[in-house]
């Protein structure tokens, strides 16, 4: 799994799909389950003044199972970044692709959500629309491999979801469990094309 960081994200948006997602690799529902956090600077510090340490400085992101990008004011300057949607795009042939908030927008911007339907923060739904066939105003969207949430702490919810896609609604039910996070509901059904 790769983990795109940057200058100003929203480190729930990160954080919490982060927490749900990486159980798989610790209670090895599946085998080989890695991470890395990428970016394109060795340091980048959230919307809050928090700095982190990023050990992968532009990877080709081609080579990822799965592909997250979290949100944050900084997306709607990076949208239109050339350099760093390049960047992004090298990951146009990664299976899955996620983002939580405004990560969306890059996600957009990418070219990865052309004729799907997605979300992102309802603050953000008209600079989502040129992106996308469908803007949903909801929770979690899911359309094929591509999985979006929406406002921050919606990164929880997407993180749960993406773990019960990849796994069973038992093994979900098990990490909710470990993170003591009752508002999931495991097994009910996400907004999804034809649904």
């Amino acid at each position: 799994m790769a983990f795109i960081l940057f200058d100003g994200m929203t480190l729930l948006d990160f954080s919490g799909f982060y927490e749900a997602v990486t159980w798989m690799g610790i209670l090895k529902a599946k085998e080989g389950v890695t991470w890395e956090f990428c970016s394109t600077k060795a340091e980048i510090t959230d919307d809050r003044g928090l700095t982190i340490k990023v050990p992968h400085v532009y990877p080709d992101l081609s080579g990822y199972d799965l592909l997250f990008v979290p949100g944050g004011f900084a997306t709607r300057q990076l949208k239109d970044d050339p350099d760093f949607i390049s960047w992004l795009q090298s990951a146009r042939n990664v299976e899955i692709k996620a983002s939580v908030c405004t990560g969306s927008l890059l996600l957009g911007a990418a070219g990865f959500l052309e004729g799907k339907r997605a979300t992102t923060n309802p603050s953000a739904y008209e600079l989502l629309a040129p992106y996308c066939s469908e803007v949903v105003k909801s929770r979690i969207v899911r359309d094929g491999n591509v999985f979006t949430g929406g406002g921050v702490s919606a990164s929880l919810d997407l993180g749960l979801y993406l773990v019960e896609s990849l796994t069973s609604t038992e093994f979900a039910r098990q990490v909710q469990e470990k993170m003591d996070y009752p508002y999931y509901r495991p097994g009910q059904m996400i907004e999804q094309p034809g649904t």
